[in-house]
């Protein structure tokens, strides 16, 4: 019965999250960078062009999806009041590998029946963290990562030898990078993408004007 579950769990997990969306992060020197399309996907259906893909959990910790936009969002929601409640009990923000925590106890609770994909990432008192969650619930910490159906493509531009030791320039580049040779390769990824840098300062989301600067290097052109 267990191994009947799993084989369900595992077709529906490739049915959704491997037919759309590409994800990176990168952790560099105190800081990670995630960036990721924009294109919501429903089979061979566009939904939108610009959906969101990578939220704020707290000051200090973000987290992107890919999967089922609704069991996704609650998901957020969920890490956003525990993470709130956490800072408030303890006057402290929460560890980011709790977060990672957290979201895989969520998932594993459920049995697949929320089929999300997320990688969790920030800055805490011990470093600059991100964890790969899938939707059975397992974490692992990744030094760079990337899901979705574009991901082939974006670990071999992640897997350059030349992207060790980065600054947070050189990340943000590079996971651009990433994520724009998967919209050229793969269809349902695409349209455009998001960067998002979380360091000791807080969460930010580059903004049009530092994309589009991003789009105008030569190597993304």
């Amino acid at each position: 019965m267990l191994g009947m579950i799993a084989n369900t769990d595992l077709r529906r997990f490739e049915e959704t999250i491997l037919k759309g969306t590409t994800t990176v992060g990168i952790v560099c020197s105190d800081a990670v960078v995630f960036a990721t399309d924009t294109r919501v996907t429903s089979g061979l259906y566009v939904a939108h062009r610009h959906g969101k893909k990578v939220y704020e959990v707290d000051r200090h910790v973000g987290i992107t999806i890919a999967g089922v936009v609704a069991d996704a969002q609650s998901v957020v929601e969920t890490l956003k009041a525990n993470a709130n409640l956490y800072r408030l009990e303890n006057g402290r923000p929460m560890p980011v590998s709790a977060v990672a925590r957290l979201t895989a106890n969520i998932l594993f609770s459920t049995r697949g029946s929320l089929i999300v994909q997320s990688l969790l990432g920030g800055v805490d008192e011990s470093g600059p963290h991100i964890f790969s969650v899938d939707p059975l619930g397992s974490v692992t910490e990744e030094k760079y990562v990337a899901t979705g159906s574009g991901s082939p493509v974006a670990y071999g531009v992640l897997e350059d030898p030349s992207s060790k030791k980065m600054t947070v320039k050189e990340a943000v580049a590079l996971a651009s990078r990433a994520v724009v040779a998967a919209i050229r390769r793969n269809a349902a990824t695409g349209d455009s993408f998001d960067v998002v840098v979380i360091d000791k300062k807080g969460y930010r989301e580059l903004g049009e004007d530092e994309k589009r600067l991003l789009r105008a290097d030569a190597s993304l052109s």
